[in-house]
């Protein structure tokens, strides 16, 4: 009867952290990135009131005769599985979808975290907002490439920061010469050039219908900046029958040796630019000629950016030209139910967990990040509304077990009257 008693009051504290657990999760279903717990019960002590015995020749064996002693909790798991995305529009916003997490450092360690709600500090590092802590990955160098071989780092988005001008080395022009009109006929077209300051250039190339389907072409240029004479390149562009570009590079290419008067130009006193004329077409449509594809920018700022599946942070600077400024590392565990939760909607290492395997966003396993979503809640109110009603009617069956042991001894103490 005692027995009885004992084991209803320690079921009645367990099932009281039972209702712990399902209010934690009612109570995060909109946490950002937050993980369900769920509780297991186990059988404790058992009181053996008879042991086994052994068959024997003549008599079969005996069961043994125990009696349990109540219940206590085997464990508090934290289910690591995906939560549903929500979209923010916000490019620092990043949900992981597969099983990594953030790394996010205050100089000192290094905690674990599904919450990707981040923004950029003063200093320019990508950080948590509501703790500080930096985001880590690999930084790029100059020339914009992330070496993920290095040791994890903070990473920065330096606004402002100037990218150098490039000069033009190349163009590439398409379009296509109409082969119906009259030999003489002549088809312009302007392409921007840029020097080694970033200061721009405009070449007027023209085509002129020459016999057959051929067109002569020539490069000029009333910029005062460039001193070479015009035309500064000529040449001929011929089409086969079917109406493209004969693959003699003779024909379809020409070079530009400009010099600039502004200090612009290299220590040989020329910038080299190559024409490439292979996409140039000669059917019997309008003629449009256009420049399809040119190297070179000027000088610009560093204005925006933007963060890709494979958590490469991509600046966007004035001048149109983009580079790698660093990649996000993620982090993923043998067991990540073995870490330990340390509040602000992160965890830590722990004996269980094993050691962080850290890699790039697409590699096996860690998964990809998307930009402009946040990983929502993974508690499932059904089941958890669920888990209530179980560990309300389990407090009172146990409740009500009390209450029937203490009439049982007040009987057995009503027995001397």
């Amino acid at each position: 009867m005692i027995r009885s008693m004992f084991a209803a009051v320690q079921s009645l504290r367990n099932h009281q952290t039972f209702m712990d657990v399902v209010a934690n999760n009612i109570a995060n279903v909109n946490t950002t990135g937050f993980k369900s717990g769920r509780i297991d019960f186990q059988d404790v002590l058992n009181q053996t009131l008879r042991g086994a015995v052994a068959p024997s020749s003549t008599r079969g064996g005996v069961n043994p005769i125990q009696v349990g002693l109540g219940v206590g909790i085997a464990g508090i798991d934290n289910f690591q599985t995906q939560g549903d995305l929500q979209s923010t529009g916000r490019v620092t916003d990043l949900a992981i979808q597969g099983d990594g997490f953030f790394q996010l450092s205050d100089g000192q360690q290094i905690i674990y975290s599904r919450d990707g709600s981040f923004d950029v500090g003063a200093d320019g590092k990508i950080v948590s907002p509501s703790t500080g802590l930096k985001v880590q990955g690999w930084q790029a160098d100059e020339a914009g490439v992330v070496d993920t071989g290095q040791p994890i780092t903070d990473i920065s988005v330096p606004f402002g920061r100037m990218s150098p001008p490039l000069p033009t080395t190349k163009a590439s022009i398409a379009g296509n010469l109409d082969n119906r009109v009259a030999t003489g006929t002549a088809v312009t077209s302007v392409m921007k050039v840029f020097d080694s300051l970033g200061s721009p250039h405009n070449i007027t190339l023209r085509f002129v219908k020459a016999q057959g389907n051929s067109w002569d072409w020539d490069a000029t240029t009333t910029d005062t900046a460039i001193l070479d004479a015009n035309p500064l390149a000529a040449g001929t562009v011929t089409f086969d029958d079917a109406g493209l570009a004969q693959s003699d590079p003779a024909l379809p290419e020409g070079t530009l040796n400009l010099t600039f008067d502004n200090g612009a130009a290299p220590a040989q006193g020329a910038t080299a630019i190559g024409i490439e004329m292979d996409n140039l077409t000669g059917f019997a449509q309008q003629s449009t000629v256009n420049v399809d594809d040119q190297n070179g920018h000027e000088a610009g700022a560093l204005t925006s950016f933007t963060i890709g599946p494979d958590g490469s942070v991509q600046g966007i600077f004035s001048n149109g030209f983009n580079q790698t400024l660093g990649r996000i590392a993620l982090a993923r565990f043998k067991n990540p139910g073995g870490l330990t939760r340390s509040g602000s909607n992160a965890f830590q290492l722990s004996v269980n967990s094993g050691l962080p395997i850290i890699g790039a966003p697409g590699d096996t396993g860690l998964g990809t990040v998307n930009s402009g979503t946040l990983e929502m809640s993974n508690a499932n109110l059904a089941q958890q509304f669920t888990d209530m009603i179980r560990a309300q009617r389990g407090f009172q069956a146990n409740s009500r077990m009390i209450t029937t042991s203490d009439e049982m001894l007040q009987e057995l103490i009503q027995l001397k009257r």
